[in-house]
């Protein structure tokens, strides 16, 4: 009976704890930042143009249509920038590949949507750390630029 007790009082206690481990914690990291680490430009090429938030683009000759892409990564024993940007860069990769499917050549007004929660920002973009797992949600939308822009 008395090691039922102590097995209870352990678990009882756990569901208590472990929950309170995961953690979310929220980042607004540099979007500029992000695109110089992890050879980032490199890897995106020039083939497709990204434009965050309000950011003015060129003139757009067609609207195709619209996605989202939540990354995430191994945040564990990593820095939140250092996690934050390799999230980020997977994002991107994910945007460049749909864009590139459908025919696109630029994603304009990128926003962050964590959790379908949009966050527009130019320069900023919205990353949460937990304790396992860091992730980046961003949607846009795919256009063809007008020739010669």
């Amino acid at each position: 009976m008395k090691k039922m007790m102590i097995l209870a009082a352990m678990g009882a206690a756990l569901a208590v704890v472990l929950p309170a481990q995961a953690g979310d914690t929220r980042h607004m990291m540099s979007i500029a930042n992000a695109m110089s680490a992890n050879d980032a430009q490199a890897r995106l090429g020039d083939t497709v143009k990204f434009y965050f938030g309000d950011q003015p683009t060129p003139p757009v000759a067609t609207r195709i249509s619209s996605d989202k892409t939540s990354q995430k990564t191994n945040g564990v024993g990593k820095s939140a920038e250092t996690s934050c940007n390799w999230a980020f860069l997977s994002a991107m990769l994910a945007l460049q590949k749909r864009a590139q499917s459908v025919g696109a050549d630029a994603v304009v007004n990128i926003v962050s949507n964590y959790k379908n929660v949009e966050n527009s920002s130019a320069t900023e973009f919205e990353c949460h750390e937990g304790t396992m797992m860091t992730g980046v949600a961003l949607k846009g939308e795919f256009v063809k630029l007008k020739p010669g822009k």
